[in-house]
This record gives structure tokens, C-alpha cells and sequence, in this order.
């Protein structure tokens, strides 16, 4: 006779920080805004906004088409948005028009 006092627990996938990350920038573009303010306020380290710009891209239909969309090869936008990439302007600019935001300035705090 099984005890009643027992529960059988279920299995928990794991989920890596990234894909969970990438799974919230899917899922609310609004979140999406604020991981990309918060990188590019990392003067330290400006590949943090690289590679937040990368999941971005990631999350709105994955690197190939976002390439394509913003006119620039895959292979490139692997490279610039690496921790060691060093895009120009201009792709920085494309990107986020890929992926449906812009580049703005505001007023230092």
C-alpha cells in the first residue's frame, strides 16, 4: 500500500539564461527597449551592446533575416555583433531599423 503522504515530482527542463533572455525579448518588445538601454549605459564594455543587440536580433527572426533585412551579409553582422566586433554607424543603425527600433540620443543624466 503506497503512502498518501508521497507526490511524485515532475521533471524540470533546465533553460539557459540566454534563451530565456531571448524568449522575453521576443515576447515583449518593451523589455526589448530597456535590455538595450541598459547596455549601451556600459562604457566600460561596449561589447555588452553588441552582444544585446544580437539577442535583440536573435529574438525578432534570427540573425539570417535580420541580415537581410537590414541589407548587410549574415556572416558580417556574426562578426559585428560579437563581443569584439567594431560595426560602423551605420550597421548599428540598420539593425535596429531590422528590428524594428532606432537609435536615439537624450540628454545626459
Amino acid at each position: 500500500m503506497k503512502s498518501k503522504g508521497r507526490h511524485k515530482t515532475k521533471d524540470i527542463t533546465s533553460v539557459s539564461h540566454d534563451e530565456c533572455t531571448i524568449q522575453e525579448l521576443r515576447n515583449d518588445p518593451q523589455f526589448a527597449v530597456e535590455y538595450l538601454k541598459v547596455a549601451l549605459e556600459d562604457t566600460e564594455n561596449p561589447g555588452v551592446l553588441l552582444i544585446a543587440l544580437r539577442r535583440v536580433a536573435e529574438a525578432r527572426g534570427g540573425i539570417a533575416k535580420v541580415a537581410k533585412l537590414a541589407g548587410i551579409e549574415r556572416e558580417s553582422l556574426y562578426r559585428a555583433l560579437s563581443a569584439k566586433g567594431n560595426p560602423r554607424l551605420s550597421t548599428l543603425v540598420a539593425v535596429t531599423k531590422a528590428v524594428g527600433l532606432k537609435l536615439t540620443v537624450e540628454n545626459a543624466r
